[in-house]
């Protein structure tokens, strides 16, 4: 049997068989775990490339956004040396948050993104930047430009979503998680480059 170019005839890793973007690091591919909608935290099973219940949420937070990760990228030692307090990276693809106008309730799906900035944020000790990006020609959010540019209810969101998702209602105090700055699109731009060395030099070109 004859394929056409280009054609993969098994399913690509997602992480590992996806490239990571058509124009990184303005426009990268974004692989989405999570909806807005969901209960459950999925995540990328490393082996198989499969979506896998990571758990399911014991509060009622959901993502404000599209989640999931840039293809190809790896939190290593470039990294982690952008984060303030961090003391390694956490060894996952570059974490990735997309706003889009139309709602979209389907996960395991990759979509083009444009990078706007992120949230310098450390859990555990370890670097757990989040980038934030709109979803390509969306025709609402496709004037914005920087994050600075979006309403400041929607990046408090994103804050307190990630400050709060790991959360025990029943425990008091703070947790291990913390959002040291919000960073603009040329930070973004030089942490997506960053994590695409960390990969190559972990995985290979």
């Amino acid at each position: 049997m004859k394929f056409p170019e280009p054609f993969y005839r098994w399913r690509p890793h997602p992480w590992h068989g996806v490239d990571v973007g058509p124009k990184a690091p303005e426009i990268v591919h974004a692989y989405i775990e999570i909806t807005p909608f969901d209960s459950v935290k999925y995540e990328v099973d490393k082996t198989t490339g499969y979506l896998r219940v990571d758990r399911p949420q014991r509060s009622s937070s959901q993502p404000p956004a599209l989640y999931g990760f840039i293809p190809r990228t790896f939190c290593g030692e470039r990294v982690n040396a952008m984060s303030q307090d961090a003391t390694q990276g956490d060894g996952d693809p570059l974490d990735i948050c997309v706003i889009s106008e139309r709602p979209i309730d389907r996960a395991e799906i990759l979509l083009n993104a444009r990078v706007i900035g992120g949230l310098q944020m450390v859990d555990g000790g370890e670097a757990d930047d989040k980038i934030v990006a709109i979803l390509q020609n969306d025709h609402m959010w496709g004037h914005v430009n920087d994050i600075s540019e979006l309403p400041d209810i929607l990046t408090e969101r994103l804050q307190h979503y990630f400050l709060t998702y790991k959360q025990i209602p029943s425990e008091r105090g703070i947790g291990k998680v913390k959002i040291t700055s919000i960073f603009g699109r040329e930070h973004a731009h030089a942490l997506v480059l960053a994590s695409m060395e960390d990969y190559d030099e972990t995985y290979g070109a």
